[in-house]
């Protein structure tokens, strides 16, 4: 693999995977913010991150139910007197962090999401400039 293209992967993963804007993934490469957008464009990595986003939203569902339908079958074999195996007491005890780290990471990612739909100006920051820099009062009704 050539240079050019271990960057241009590295790259796609830093946006794509791990969620880094433009600027961070052109910084920690080393190279121009124009050629990262370049790039992003030719490989369609928005659509790459939002199915990635995806799909660790449907893993936190799908983790959450097999959890729960896990803790149901071993509350009912302890209501019904049944010997729990402990492996699956195992698999249980282990899977709990791991919901909460998913979901963390669900949060978050609807957190970033969020904040890069409001870039630019919104009515809330053009009256604070225009009442703090400008110096334009508002009547507050």
């Amino acid at each position: 693999m050539n240079n050019k293209a271990y960057l241009y992967n590295e790259a796609e993963r830093f946006y794509v995977y791990n969620e880094c804007t433009i600027d961070e993934t052109a910084s920690k490469l080393e190279l121009n913010p124009k050629t990262i957008c370049r790039w992003k464009a030719k490989g369609n990595w928005d659509q790459k991150r939002e199915e990635f986003r995806k799909s660790k939203q449907a893993f936190h569902s799908e983790l959450y139910e097999f959890a729960r339908k896990l803790m149901r079958d071993i509350s009912s074999d302890m209501d019904n007197g049944k010997k729990i195996d402990p492996g699956r007491m195992y698999a249980f005890t282990r899977m709990l962090p791991l919901i909460g780290k998913v979901k963390e990471y669900e949060d978050e990612a609807i957190v970033n999401e969020k904040q890069e739909k409001s870039k630019g100006l919104t009515p809330d920051l053009i009256k604070t400039i225009e009442e703090e820099i400008l110096g334009i009062k508002h009547s507050d009704e």
